[in-house]
C-alpha cells in the first residue's frame, strides 16, 4: 500500500512506521524532517510544513495515496485543510484523535467507542472533538473516506508513564521516594506504542472502517500505585510510594494539580 504519514516520527506514530516499513508499504512521512527514526527503517520524506499550504499541495501534487494518517490535527481547521488537500487523493483518512474526549465523569464502565464525547475538563479533548465532528460531517456530506482512531495512554522506551520519567526509576534504585499522583487507585490503562500499531494497521484500506470510531487501547486496567509498582518489579526493586495532591482526572493540568495542593 502507498501510505501517507502526516508525522510520523512521535511516540505512537515511530511504531507504526516502523511496522509499516517491516510490511513492505510504500511509506511516506510528512514533517519538518527535524525527527530522525530508528536506523532501517524505510519511508520517503517529504519535507514540508503542514501548516504551509501552498507548499504541501506542491510537494502531493504528483501523488495519490490509498492511506494518509493525520497524527498532527489538533483543530477543526486543520481538518478542512486536510479535505482541501486530500480529497480525491486517499483512499482512506485517517484521523488520529484522543481517548480523552470520552465523557468526564464517566457514568459507567467500561468505556466503548458508544461512550459520548462530552470532557469539560481539558481543551486538548474538546479540540479534538470538535475535529471528529468536523470529520465526520466530510464523510456524511461530501463522502471523504474518514476513520477516526481514540489512542489512550500509550507508551515506549522514551516516555516511561510516571510523573518523572527515568528519573522515578533512578528514584526506585536509590532507594528513594517516588510520586504516584492522587491516591494512587485511580484506574488507567496503558498500551505500548507497538500493541497500538498492530491494532492499527488492521484498519489501513479496510473500506468498512469508513465512517467508524475505534479506540485502540490495551484491555489490562491497572491503578497507578500498580504501575509503578510493576515498574520497580522489573528493576527488581520495591517501589517506596508517596502520594501527592488530591485525586483528580489525569487531564486536569499540572498547574491546576499544584494550586489545589496548596489550598489543602
Amino acid at each position: 500500500m502507498k501510505i501517507l504519514f502526516i508525522g510520523g516520527t512521535g511516540v505512537i506514530s515511530s511504531a507504526c512506521s516502523a511496522l509499516c516499513s517491516e510490511k513492505g508499504d510504500d511509506l511516506y512521512l510528512l514533517n519538518r524532517g527535524n525527527s530522525n527514526l530508528p536506523a532501517g527503517i524505510k519511508y520517503n520524506l517529504l519535507k514540508g510544513d503542514i501548516w504551509d499550504f501552498n507548499h504541501v499541495r506542491s510537494l502531493i501534487s504528483q501523488h495519490t495515496f490509498d492511506v494518509v494518517v493525520q497524527w498532527l490535527g489538533y483543530s477543526h481547521d486543520r481538518v478542512l485543510r486536510d479535505y482541501e488537500l486530500f480529497n480525491g487523493r486517499t483512499g482512506q483518512y485517517i484521523f488520529i484523535s484522543s481517548a480523552s474526549v470520552y465523557q468526564k465523569p464517566d457514568l459507567w464502565k467500561p468505556i466503548t467507542e458508544k461512550t459520548p464525547a462530552n470532557n469539560p475538563y481539558w481543551s486538548y479533548s474538546q479540540a479534538k472533538i470538535k475535529c471528529e465532528e468536523t470529520a465526520m460531517e466530510l464523510y456524511r456530506n461530501k463522502q471523504f473516506p474518514v476513520t477516526i482512531v481514540r489512542p489512550s495512554h500509550t507508551y515506549d522506551k522514551t516516555k516511561i508513564p510516571l510523573m518523572g520519567g527515568y528519573i522515578a526509576l533512578d528514584q526506585m534504585l536509590n532507594n528513594k521516594k517516588v510520586i504516584v499522583h492522587g491516591d494512587g487507585t485511580s484506574l488507567w490503562t496503558l498500551t505500548h506504542h507497538n500493541d497500538f500499531a498492530k491494532g492499527f494497521i488492521g484498519l489501513f484500506g479496510k473500506t468498512e472502517s469508513l465512517g467508524e470510531i475505534y479506540h485502540i487501547t490495551s484491555d489490562e486496567v491497572l491503578t497507578w500505585d500498580q504501575i509503578c509498582k510493576t515498574l520497580g518489579d522489573a528493576l527488581d526493586v520495591e517501589a517506596i510510594i508517596i502520594h501527592f495532591g488530591c485525586r483528580l482526572p489525569m487531564q486536569v493540568n499540572k498547574a491546576a494539580l499544584c494550586r489545589n495542593s496548596k489550598r489543602r
